[in-house]
């Protein structure tokens, strides 16, 4: 709807390090449901841009809004996020892994623990986590451990310790990229239907641009539309396309390709 409030909006945000300059002027806004594919040269902010809208990165001028309100400078249980590593604890059960997300912030760059449960609260959460394992299609697994999964298993969990807590918002940092392609293409029917049914706001980075495609509603190209060769630093990444990728033409992909490569 046109009228819609977005669920986040970047206005005018900068980061910086130092006198390096990794994004610039960035202007843009998603509404709920949307699914942002992300993709770009290496090394051109994609991923400090995710953590920004983690809260693990702050931007250094401008602002990011959740809701129209100034986004939380830490991890927030309204986001969760999905890496390419997988972000497992190898000496726990597939249940109790996705139980865990519900006594400690495992989003950030450290742990911390947000209270133990006990009693009808831990049983409570026993059946949350049953319930996302079946989600995942790991139900019958959920009294293995890591090293018993294959890695599209061990990423499948990984999404259901992401989900335990309802995020509205998730956030893919390449999840897909250490996948078999067989695998690859049960995660895509995985998030795909995830997204749709829990009406997810979705940021996914991907080098893979068909995956890009296939999978988001709009595709975000991370590029220098500005460049100086004797000092690369001083101008950062913008968002140079944002496509809705239903309009997409034959011709685009092929240029993409040539700006990501």
């Amino acid at each position: 709807m046109a009228d819609q409030q977005p669920i986040i909006e970047i206005n005018q945000v900068w980061k910086e390090y130092g006198s390096n300059i990794v994004l610039e002027s960035l202007n843009l806004s998603v509404n709920q449901g949307d699914f942002i594919s992300i993709v770009g040269a290496s090394g051109c902010g994609k991923t400090t841009f995710l953590n920004m809208l983690l809260g693990t990165e702050t931007p250094s001028r401008g602002e990011i809004l959740l809701d129209g309100e100034p986004l939380s400078q830490e991890p927030g249980v309204e986001r969760g996020i999905v890496f390419q590593k997988y972000s497992v604890f190898p000496h726990l059960t597939a249940l109790d892994n996705v139980v865990l997300g519900l006594e400690v912030d495992t989003q950030g760059t450290s742990s911390r623990l947000l209270g133990r449960l006990f009693g009808q609260r831990k049983q409570d959460a026993i059946e949350q986590a049953r319930k996302i394992l079946d989600q995942v299609g790991l139900l019958s697994a959920q009294d293995k451990y890591p090293h018993e999964l294959s890695g599209g298993m061990r990423q499948r969990l990984s999404i259901a310790q992401a989900l335990i807590k309802k995020p509205r918002i998730l956030l893919l940092d390449e999840p897909f990229g250490a996948l078999d392609p067989g695998i690859r293409k049960d995660m895509h029917v995985l998030v795909k239907s995830l997204w749709k049914e829990q009406n997810l706001t979705v940021f996914m980075i991907t080098h893979d641009l068909s995956e890009g495609f296939h999978l988001g509603s709009r595709l975000w190209v991370f590029d220098h539309a500005r460049n100086d060769e004797q000092a690369p630093e001083r101008f950062g990444a913008q968002v140079t396309f944002d496509i809705p990728t239903e309009q997409v033409e034959h011709s685009m992909p092929d240029l993409i390709q040539k700006k990501i490569a």
